[in-house]
């Protein structure tokens, strides 16, 4: 995806003009994922579609800037992916989406040589969500299920999740061994307020849950455990954009999660990387 991140300096004044700063980033919930994970020193490949036009060719160098192997499938009908990220001049942001050559992500784009035992599949929520691209993820699940790899899945953004419905997306991930969700998707998927309530039920539908709760920090609920496992977030001097944080916060979490440190560590790594984003303008690290 590309993001136009439009920054507002003033109260927004609807159905007029305000002034704001207004830049364009490398932008997509998985692609984000993949690029923190590199520039933090992991092994990572991104599975995505594209357009046959600029923005898609200055993405597709972007990851391989920041090491990522891109697998970018060109798609010669839909353009790449936009986002427009609105940000009020508070710091919270409302994205207007369209997925673009995204939407037809198809089974066949999907390279065999990925899914080996011993390696992890993360899929991003949103390729679930979006019907055209939902077979794409399903067959993913499917070939990573097959090489024995471990799974895990985030819950997109909390209006999407709510028109899809959260029995749908239940099932559909059913089987996944780690799911990340923030308090308002969590609320959508059990009805339940409480973060910690919500993250509790999830815990019955997979076997580890992490709930990131903005200012709050994280916490995890493993194993059916009774009571969850909770950190606080990294102090922010200033938050400048809090576009792609909760990516960060994932590629933060993956790496000591999955070589089996200390689940105490894994959040407060993921902790670590939602600051960081929190003090950039749009969802990437700096190239």
């Amino acid at each position: 995806m590309t993001d136009t991140v439009a920054r507002a300096s003033l109260a927004l004044a609807r159905g007029s003009d305000t002034p704001a700063t207004v830049t364009m980033h490398g932008g997509g919930s998985g692609a984000n994922i993949a690029a923190w994970l590199a520039v933090d020193g992991a092994e990572v490949a991104f599975v995505g579609r594209r357009g046959a036009d600029i923005a898609g060719r200055n993405r597709d160098m972007e990851l391989m800037g920041y090491g990522v192997d891109a697998r970018l499938v060109m798609d010669p009908e839909r353009p790449t992916g936009t986002c427009v990220v609105m940000v009020t001049h508070k710091g919270d942001h409302t994205m207007l989406s369209d997925p673009g050559a995204n939407a037809a992500l198809s089974p066949d784009d999907l390279p065999q040589d990925l899914f080996t035992p011993g390696g992890h599949l993360h899929v991003s929520g949103y390729t679930l969500l979006n019907h055209g691209s939902r077979q794409a993820a399903l067959a993913a699940l499917s070939h990573a299920d097959r090489a024995g790899m471990s799974i895990s899945v985030d819950g997109a953004s909390s209006a999407p999740l709510e028109r899809a419905g959260a029995e749908p997306f239940l099932q559909l991930t059913n089987g996944t061994t780690l799911l990340f969700v923030n308090a308002d998707q969590g609320r959508v998927l059990t009805g339940r307020e409480d973060p910690g309530q919500a993250a509790r039920v999830l815990n019955a539908w997979y076997p580890h849950v992490v709930m990131k709760l903005g200012h709050d920090g994280a916490m995890m609920y493993s194993g059916g455990r009774p009571d969850p496992l909770r950190v606080p977030s990294q102090p922010v001097e200033r938050i400048t954009d809090g576009t792609g944080a909760g990516d960060a916060f994932i590629a933060g979490f993956l790496p000591p999660w999955l070589d089996s440190k200390p689940a105490g560590e894994a959040l407060a790594s993921g902790c670590r990387l939602a600051a960081r984003a929190l003090t950039l303008v749009g969802a990437r690290p700096l190239l």
